[in-house]
């Protein structure tokens, strides 16, 4: 539809219709019977029938046949024959799930990201959606709080890059391209740094803090032409996101010129309210079109207030406008004027979904995803030798996150079904030796789940409970190798699943303890949605691989690794904490000034007293099969002016005896500046894959962008004087040069 049939269109709109087009409900809204939903969420809503009729948009459903008889329905009752929009969590998948976001953050593979983005959003597309509520770019540096698998990790650059890659494999060229989705980037803005790591606590950032961390990452997916934004639940300056002005329309739509559409999260509009930030749903209402929110996501805030605002005088229609416009404008981006049905077809569907080319593409997910952090020469695995498989997660299914909305387990492939595959069973055995959480352990406010996510979803009592861990234990003492497969439970991670503490369920720590006792040689295979405490298991493993929650295809991907057809080559997205006492513990921390270093005895640093200052393992770290040696980085100059450029080089070569992929990371500190400045900063990274004895030379071309800060001024740019810069392989490397930059 040209532009002008669209402003003659909203032109011809009633008041309602528009207020309507901002209005979004789930999609059992029109699954019920009319009368139960007029008597039950309807009414709670404050919503009536015809809302309902001609709400804009719905979430949370999906199949091609339902959708388009969705469609068919709401556009012959519409009186301009508008279409909806469908729209769903397709976090990390759709049927064919990839590893959670945090995993795919350490493939340190923005192309990859890409990829697993574009096959999901073809599974979504011929499902019948149309938007898909990700990528979420929220920094995190809290492993407490619960969504930091969804995010991509702790650092802005990172996360910058990964941003700009789901948006583009969601949308290609154009989201109106057959197979493909609107992206929304979230949560805007700051989620991450919920104060505690607290699920929907508020976020106590500076404004600099703000724009130099956290702003990048949502910058990077609007650039990258996301269609869509999503309000965060947290306040910014003691004001609910979804209603500050300053945030949505000076930053969001004025600095970083987004002109999509901007949606609410889950109630937030309502939820100012409890803020006491808003006086009731009026007001509330009032402020959230205020600060330019689209709309409204599962409250009648909008639907029931916005007309009368208006008719009252309180809010210009003209903002009613603003926000239906862009509505109009993404639904004809997205074809729908042309097509409503866009790419729903179930024929297509089912070719597509968790089809030969998905699963071979989540397998590679998964095993570039997981992060190799201690090999003491045991992995990878020696085929011949008598391995027992031992852990809760060696036959589980439950490994593709508790946010994966239309994921099921049972496409799943475990550990087990993977290892039978290739291991002589004349050698191998397997035993899960412990539940997942323990008998006693239920999960609150999991409806959908009932009770813990256990191996075979059966309650467990003593006897069993016995029986399995002396099997286990009889089995890991005559076996040569444990391979021990355990981890957090999948719900233990996700949306509203912030911990106080870190470790690994107690039922789980006990059989690790058990069979520490009668076998050292353990290679642990870790299941998590989040960094956790692994002190006591890294001191008394031999090997130690982090698997997260890896997806479909995650047997596979972990059992590549640990036979070596895969070489483990993925980095820590997020440091693990040496104890949650360190939470939040980053790499690009400021200095203070006076800064503990390794050995100091006098007591008046910035140091803890009973634990260490670093985490267990920092950002950026992985070990690989291969070893690596790196040269003194090497600089084309010493000195550069503004407007110039600066290379750094390195070779780097395979000193191992298997061919290897390395991620070789950039580091940038100004050391004085009229700021405070990071201690080191992460600007570029590059994976260079080597055979055995060979050598590349890997360069960085360094120019002011990179060395640009937010002065003390409030302007952007950088200033003359001293840089250090590292070249490794990960955020601890301690090879350095310097050099200046110049007026």
């Amino acid at each position: 539809m040209e532009k002008q049939q669209l402003e003659e269109l909203l032109k011809d709109m009633s008041l309602q219709e528009k207020v309507d087009q901002m209005l979004q409900i789930t999609g059992r809204f029109y699954q019920m019977d009319i009368n139960s939903v007029l008597t039950g969420p309807a009414l709670q809503m404050g919503l009536i029938e015809s809302d309902i009729n001609m709400a804009g948009s719905i979430l949370g459903t999906y199949g091609a046949k339902e959708l388009k008889q969705i469609q068919k329905t709401y556009m012959e009752q519409h009186p301009h024959h508008i279409p909806m929009l469908f729209m769903m969590d397709i976090i990390h998948g759709m049927k064919t799930i990839f590893p959670m976001p945090l995993a795919m953050g350490a493939s340190f593979e923005p192309e990859l990201v890409r990829r697993c983005a574009q096959a999901s959003a073809k599974e979504a597309a011929y499902s019948g959606l149309h938007v898909t509520f990700s990528p979420m770019v929220d920094l995190v540096r809290d492993a407490r709080w619960g969504r930091v698998m969804e995010s991509t990790g702790e650092d802005p650059y990172l996360n910058s890059r990964m941003a700009e890659a789901q948006v583009r494999g969601f949308q290609g060229e154009s989201m109106s391209e057959e197979g493909r989705v609107c992206a929304c980037v979230k949560h805007f803005a700051g989620y991450g740094a919920a104060v505690a790591g607290r699920e929907y606590s508020a976020a106590e950032l500076s404004e600099r803090t703000l724009r130099q961390y956290y702003f990048p990452a949502y910058k990077a997916g609007i650039d990258a032409g996301a269609g869509m934004v999503m309000t965060a639940f947290n306040t910014i300056d003691n004001i609910p996101a979804t209603a500050n002005r300053w945030l949505m329309r000076d930053i969001l739509r004025g600095e970083m010129g987004f002109g999509g559409v901007l949606i609410s999260d889950f109630s937030a509009i309502l939820e100012t309210v409890v803020h006491g930030y808003a006086e009731d749903k009026k007001d509330a209402a009032k402020k959230a079109v205020e600060a330019g929110v689209d709309i409204d996501m599962m409250t009648g805030c909008y639907s029931e207030n916005l007309a009368e605002l208006v008719e009252q005088g309180i809010v210009p229609e003209s903002l009613v406008d603003e926000c239906v416009w862009r509505i109009l404008d993404l639904k004809n981006k997205l074809g729908l004027f042309d097509n409503p049905y866009k790419d729903a077809d179930e024929a297509k569907a089912e070719e597509v979904i968790l089809c030969r080319e998905h699963r071979a593409l989540a397998r590679e997910a998964a095993g570039k995803s997981c992060v190799l952090l201690k090999n003491e020469n045991i992995l990878p695995l020696n085929k011949e030798k008598k391995i027992a498989f031992i852990g809760p997660y060696t036959y589980c299914k439950k490994i593709i996150s508790n946010w994966s909305v239309a994921g099921e387990s049972k496409d799943c492939v475990s550990v087990k079904e993977a290892a039978d595959e290739i291991f002589d069973s004349i050698h191998t055995s397997y035993h899960a030796g412990s539940q997942m959480t323990g008998r006693k352990v239920r999960f609150e406010g999991f409806s959908a789940f009932g009770k813990a996510a256990e191996p075979d979803d059966e309650e467990w009592g003593e006897e069993k409970e016995r029986k399995e861990l002396e099997e286990a234990v009889r089995a890991a003492k005559e076996a040569e190798i444990v391979v021990l497969s355990v981890g957090e439970s999948y719900l233990h991670s996700g949306e509203a699943c912030s911990r106080a503490f870190l470790d690994i369920p107690e039922v789980q720590m006990n059989l690790f303890r058990r069979i520490a006792e009668v076998n050292p040689n353990i290679v642990v295979v870790l299941f998590n949605g989040r960094p956790l405490d692994i002190r006591e298991i890294s001191a008394k493993s031999k090997a130690l691989l982090v698997a997260w929650m890896p997806g479909t295809e995650g047997g596979h991907g972990i059992v590549d690794v640990l036979t070596g057809k895969v070489n483990p080559s993925g980095k820590l997205p997020m440091s693990f904490p040496y104890c949650v006492g360190q939470c939040p513990v980053f790499y690009n921390e400021l200095s203070t000034g006076r800064p503990y270093r390794e050995g100091d005895t006098n007591r008046y640093f910035s140091k803890y007293l009973d634990i260490p200052n670093k985490p267990l393992y920092p950002f950026g770290y992985g070990l690989s099969y291969s070893e690596f040696e790196i040269s003194p980085v090497k600089l084309n100059k010493n000195s550069f002016c503004e407007g110039d450029v600066i290379t750094a080089s390195v070779t780097v070569k395979n000193t191992g005896e298997f061919p290897g992929t390395e991620v070789i990371q950039l580091y940038v500190q100004d050391v004085a500046a009229s700021v405070a400045r990071p201690v080191k900063e992460l600007k570029g990274f590059e994976k260079v894959t080597l055979r055995e004895s060979e050598e590349a030379v890997v360069s960085f071309r360094i120019d002011e962008t990179m060395l640009s800060f937010i002065r003390a001024d409030g302007t952007v740019g950088c200033e003359p004087g001293l840089f250090r810069i590292w070249v490794g392989n990960s955020s601890e490397t301690s090879n350095m040069a310097e050099f200046w930059l110049t007026k």
